[in-house]
């Protein structure tokens, strides 16, 4: 658990503390039939209203977890979901911790930083179960094993605030980024706190190696934390132009009138898979699967969608105005080379922007 140890470590006393269900609070769980293959019946859905409810830990929008939990909820009656929405890096450090403190809170995970799962699947954190939907998806967004499933994909890229800086005049690689004229002007999320951004950092190391990040940090770039944090600055106008963030941020704020528009690079466009998967230590494992899931059936895809995301659910529909995976040059990465490369990624990050 060496990567976990990078961070902080906070007090393991606070842990005991956890917000909503503990292993101290909770009633001892109920079984259903044991599954590694999932699908929905009756024992479940009464197992997991017996245990009450699922504690999720995501990097999700906040806004996003709460419709998703909500519309559960709606569908089935007498459980509740506790929603606990944090970056991918803090999301994994919180699991870790609690895990070195025989807290058992978290019944779901979901990061964005794929390399995470491989190392909670080294550590026999996480179970075997392949919700009934994941049958229909392409082996991209599968772990061979069966253990996670990428649960929504996205994609980190540039965007601009036309406003201030026109479609004509807006960058259109990452090399254009380097341009002097924008020095000063840019903002960008920082990759140990946003497992999105790890993943934008793998990819264009793998194009570019780490000159370009050392190029970048030359530029008087601003950074905040999560790849949902550009968007503010670019629509404010207080760094017209992000390096990075999530275009299903830039998708979302647009809609709402904000000025922003995407970037897609025309050198390419690192893709995000973002898995979810089931503690071993679930203290409601029945919710967990009931919850799993739901998650990943067309009801909830299609909510993902629908504020911007992308779906391996292949009959989640897409509106007009939004760009297909197949219509963009995209760059992917492997989820063991990943969480390989994780810590190196980021102390390289600190050590050119330095912080």
């Amino acid at each position: 658990m060496d990567r976990s140890l990078t961070t902080t470590i906070i007090a393991l006393a606070t842990l005991a503390s956890v917000s909503g269900c503990t292993a101290a609070t909770q009633p001892a769980p109920t079984q259903a039939p044991a599954q590694a293959s999932g699908g929905v019946n009756q024992a479940l859905i009464d197992a997991a209203r017996k245990e009450g409810g699922v504690v999720w830990y995501t990097s999700v929008e906040t806004s996003l977890a709460e419709e998703v939990a909500r519309k559960l909820e709606a569908k089935y009656s007498g459980i509740k979901v506790e929603v606990n929405r944090s970056g991918s890096e803090r999301v994994m450090q919180r699991v870790m911790q609690e895990a070195q403190a025989n807290v058992k809170a978290v019944d779901v995970i979901h990061t964005s930083d794929a390399g995470n799962f491989v190392e909670l699947k080294e550590q026999n954190m996480i179970v075997k179960y392949a919700p009934s939907a994941v049958e229909k998806w392409g082996s991209n967004f599968k772990d061979k094993d069966g253990f996670y499933f990428a649960w929504r994909s996205s994609m980190a890229v540039p965007a601009h605030n036309p406003t201030i800086i026109s479609a004509q005049e807006a960058p259109k690689s990452w090399q254009d980024l380097l341009d002097p004229k924008w020095k000063g002007k840019m903002v960008s999320a920082h990759p140990s706190y946003s497992g999105t951004i790890v993943t934008w950092q793998a990819a264009i190391t793998d194009l570019y190696k780490n000159d370009y990040i050392e190029a970048l940090a030359k530029q008087d770039v601003m950074l905040v934390q999560s790849a949902q944090d550009p968007v503010t600055k670019v629509t404010s106008g207080e760094r017209p132009l992000a390096v990075n963030g999530t275009d299903y941020s830039y998708f979302n704020d647009k809609k709402k009138g904000n000025p922003v528009e995407v970037i897609y690079p025309s050198d390419g466009a690192p893709l995000i898979t973002s898995p979810s998967a089931i503690a071993s230590e679930a203290p409601h494992p029945n919710a967990a699967k009931l919850f799993t899931e739901y998650i990943f059936d067309l009801e909830a895809q299609q909510t993902l969608v629908d504020n911007g995301l992308y779906s391996g659910h292949p009959d989640a529909k897409y509106p007009s105005d939004r760009k297909k995976l197949s219509d963009l040059k995209l760059v992917t990465q492997e989820d063991t080379k990943l969480q390989k490369q994780a810590e190196e990624l980021k102390k390289a990050f600190t050590r050119a922007f330095g912080s």
